[in-house]
């Protein structure tokens, strides 16, 4: 389970690398170590977790930005001078760090958006693609490098392979070849890329949109789209038939209709 460790840079000596704010309805988490291309420790990891945690269940938060600091890397993974190799078995459980963050943003109800500035490779590039909507600068890169270090992207495949064509995603993984943006873009693990200095205003952009939707919608609407990932047609079929009849029970469905028939703007409560 190498999707930890993709960066030589020296061992964080401190804890606290996410930075979280709230503003207007958007809270933002920035992976804070530009100098080291912001790699993901397992003590990042789990700060991240918290920081999605918190935001889920925050009432002033309808958005979620996630992001790397400077314009070099949004995360080129983790810290191979950790001893990751040292103690396998001992280290097993503390890699689960990882999972635990994959679970928290797809579980969230706040759809999260991926603000990709720079570099995501290993672990990175996992977490770039489990965003709910990922926007990335025309510089970015991805890949999945373990293999030239004797390691397997592991659990980022959990994420990737709903995603991405299963040779092209493979051929990555066995050559461990880095891609650009546009080539992300289309395997289907980016959602729009564009120029670096545009990158602000086009997440701006996707932000306004979602804060002007209905936040009861906006959670049941995800829940349901990644319950049916593994669901076979029927099973999905009456799972999503039960998703409807819960949404319109929300006091957002009364007002988003009612609010359309009288022409106006709905005044959303979240509930």
């Amino acid at each position: 389970m190498a999707d930890m460790y993709c960066s030589d840079s020296p061992e964080n000596q401190g804890s606290e690398v996410i930075t979280y704010n709230v503003t207007d309805a958007v809270a933002t988490a920035t992976i804070d170590d530009p100098e080291r291309r912001n790699p993901l420790s397992i003590e990042t990891m789990g700060e991240l977790t918290d920081a999605m945690r918190r935001a889920g269940v925050d009432d002033d938060v309808r958005v979620i930005v996630l992001t790397g600091a400077g314009d070099r890397a949004f995360s080129a993974g983790g810290d191979l001078s950790g001893g990751f190799v040292d103690s396998p078995l001992p280290d097993h459980q503390s890699r689960a760090v990882l999972a635990d963050l994959f679970r928290s943003m797809r579980t969230n109800p706040k759809p999260i958006i991926g603000r990709i500035n720079g570099v995501a490779l290993g672990g990175g590039f996992g977490v770039a693609a489990a965003c709910d909507i990922t926007i990335a600068s025309e510089n970015a890169r991805f890949g999945t490098p373990e293999i030239n270090l004797g390691l397997w992207p592991m659990m980022i495949s959990t994420v990737l392979l709903p995603l991405a064509p299963r040779k092209k995603l493979l051929e990555m993984m066995l050559i461990g070849k880095v891609i650009d943006a546009t080539e992300a873009q289309e395997l289907g693990i980016v959602t729009l890329v564009v120029p670096s200095d545009g990158l602000d205003a086009a997440v701006g952009e996707i932000v306004d949109q979602l804060r002007g939707k209905s936040p009861a919608a906006l959670a049941l609407g995800k829940s349901s789209f990644y319950a049916m990932e593994g669901m076979d047609f029927d099973t999905a079929l009456d799972h999503l038939h039960i998703g409807l009849t819960a949404v319109s029970f929300t006091e957002d469905a009364t007002e988003g209709v009612q609010a359309f028939l009288e022409k106006r703007k709905p005044n959303w409560r979240g509930r």
